[in-house]
């Protein structure tokens, strides 16, 4: 459901982008699935994020596999799972895919049976489709047999056998070649995956890839924005976006919405709900109130406009250590560089003026319930044209740890830098290269 939900968000935000462009709009139920860029980004390894193939185990699967189209998808799913990976079915299956072992089958009847698996008995629709052919099973009592080899009891076991091997040579099949063919069936249904089930699977696993291959900013904008409340899980989600070199900006009061979005650059915005101590409620109502009227102007504005009665001082605090006030700082810059030289002025000048921010707002709203007018309101309040953080704008500007430290509270990552960057320039004297770089 989780994948689902993922699926639709992701094509919301695309669609309503192509809506807006006059473009043709992405559905899913056409979605070709022979799409060769989408196999090759599967056999990447590059899968975090995509259904059912994100663990190292699969990827190492992959890697062996190197799944070229949808029934090698399929098969991927149903194998991995403990009972093909202890058995050495999947080495066999391998192994028989890639040319490196001979592909045998059993009987010339259950060829076209097994040719998809070359040879292998892997899908429970396999054992009653053998049992049918072979055997002259009808579909019910095929099933019949499949629950009963899972189940592996010894007198009905016995039974089937009797009623298999009896079918089989009515139908030319020797009786040593029936008995091995029905021991290789009872081998492998204890093994063996609901066909059907690991195609549906597999289905959201190209859905989930194809998505992450065409459209990889609005896909992990969509995973975020389910796990936002999983710190470690966001924290995993953010390192896979800046290995795909997506840009991911910081929160921000005037831009985000509760889940993560992604802006007209095609960059990955930070959602609101992901900041630790805020919350919906607070998120809610500044989201109304920036589209009510319009961006906020400083903090002053901010302030004056939000409701303080759901935002208060702690989720304040909150909003400027992770960054989300930063457009509302004196120091604010669009351009990064000197976005990041300003960055430390700016929180700190923001936290000095917050108090005042917060009072002043108080105060007005005060004058307005009781219905008398603040007589120096136009005068000192923020609408006036006056420096609103001329007081603050020489305060002790942060420093790079608490910066950090503040991200990493609120945020549970460190966004705008790394605390090993102020000694990158030593580590480079003796190590060349970066872990990510390396080649195995």
């Amino acid at each position: 459901l989780r994948t689902l939900t993922v699926i639709d968000w992701t094509l919301s935000r695309v669609n309503q982008r192509k809506r807006d462009r006059d473009s043709p709009q992405i559905d899913l139920a056409a979605l070709p699935i022979d799409d060769l860029s989408t196999y090759e980004f599967i056999r990447s390894g590059r899968t975090t994020a995509i259904f059912q193939l994100e663990s190292r185990g699969m990827r190492e699967l992959i890697e062996r596999m190197k799944p070229e189209n949808f029934d090698d998808l399929i098969a991927l799913v149903a194998l991995f799972r403990p009972g093909p990976l202890q058995s050495g079915m999947v080495d066999d299956y391998i192994d028989r895919k890639h040319g490196r072992k001979k592909v045998n089958y059993p009987h010339e009847l259950v060829e076209q049976i097994l040719l998809p698996t070359y040879g292998v008995i892997l899908y429970q629709e396999q054992v009653m489709q053998i049992a049918q052919v072979l055997a002259g099973y009808t579909l019910g009592a095929a099933d019949l047999l499949r629950r009963a080899m899972g189940k592996k009891k010894p007198e009905e076991m016995e039974r089937q056998r009797s009623i298999f091997v009896e079918g089989a040579e009515q139908r030319g099949v020797k009786t040593r070649t029936a008995n091995s063919i029905f021991d290789l069936m009872e081998k492998f249904a204890g093994y063996g995956f609901n066909k059907s089930h690991s195609a549906a699977y597999a289905m959201l696993s190209y859905q989930t890839a194809w998505l992450k291959a065409h459209y990889p900013a609005p896909f992990m904008a969509a995973v975020l924005s389910a796990d936002m409340h999983n710190t470690d899980k966001v924290v995993t989600l953010i390192e896979e976006c800046r290995s795909m070199r997506l840009r991911i900006k910081v929160p921000d009061v005037n831009v985000s919405e509760f889940k993560f979005t992604v802006d007209d650059a095609g960059d990955v915005v930070y959602g609101l709900g992901a900041i630790k101590g805020v919350g919906e409620g607070p998120v809610e109502t500044i989201v109304e109130t920036r589209k009510a009227g319009g961006p906020f102007n400083d903090l002053f504005d901010f302030c004056a406009r939000v409701d303080l009665k759901r935002i208060n001082k702690r989720v304040m605090e909150a909003l400027i250590r992770s960054g989300a006030l930063d457009r509302l700082g004196p120091f604010f810059a669009e351009e990064l560089q000197a976005y990041q030289k300003q960055v430390d002025r700016n929180r700190a000048a923001l936290m000095a003026a917050m108090e005042e921010a917060i009072a002043s707002a108080e105060q007005t709203a005060r004058s307005a319930d009781s219905g008398h007018d603040d007589l120096f309101g136009d005068l000192l309040g923020p609408s006036a044209e006056r420096d609103v953080y001329e007081p603050y704008r020489k305060v002790r500007e942060w420093t790079f740890k608490e910066r950090l430290r503040g991200e990493k509270e609120t945020l549970g990552l460190y966004l705008t830098g790394h605390p090993i960057d102020e000694y990158e320039r030593e580590i480079r004297r003796f190590a060349r290269q970066r872990i990510l770089d390396l080649k195995p």
